[in-house]
């Protein structure tokens, strides 16, 4: 995390977190996972999903684009700590995060590999 900037998570990640703390607890209460995972847990803002749909993208969104070629990729947009959870994730400091947070449905954004991709679908798991 950049100094000063806010700790986001999805709920879901917070959950997992939470979960796989537990599980520690019970198992090796003292080992340094746990002690990380408090320290996490501590700092973290927790952002609920949208309550109505959108036709922007917000923290925690699972987003499809596709370029001019056709190719269709997903990405969704998590918190640092939850990187590992979700095979398309992208954090939302990195810049292609931060390019999809400012789009919207039909918008066009840049991906890390300089092809463009067009915002096709916006969903919240």
């Amino acid at each position: 995390m950049p100094p000063g900037a806010t700790n986001y998570i999805t709920v879901r990640g917070a959950k997992r977190l939470r979960d796989e703390l537990a599980k520690l607890r019970a198992t090796k209460p003292t080992s340094a996972r746990v002690a990380e995972l408090e320290q996490v847990l501590a700092s973290v803002q927790i952002v609920d999903p949208p309550d109505t749909p959108s036709d922007s993208v917000a923290f925690g969104a699972t987003v499809t684009v596709q370029d001019k070629q056709g190719h269709i990729e997903t990405y969704t947009i998590v918190g640092v700590n939850e990187l590992g959870f979700e095979p398309d994730a992208v954090s939302w400091i990195l810049p292609l995060g931060k390019a999809l947070l400012a789009a919207d449905l039909g918008g066009w954004i840049s991906l890390e590999d300089g092809r463009s991709a067009k915002i096709v679908k916006i969903e919240y798991r």
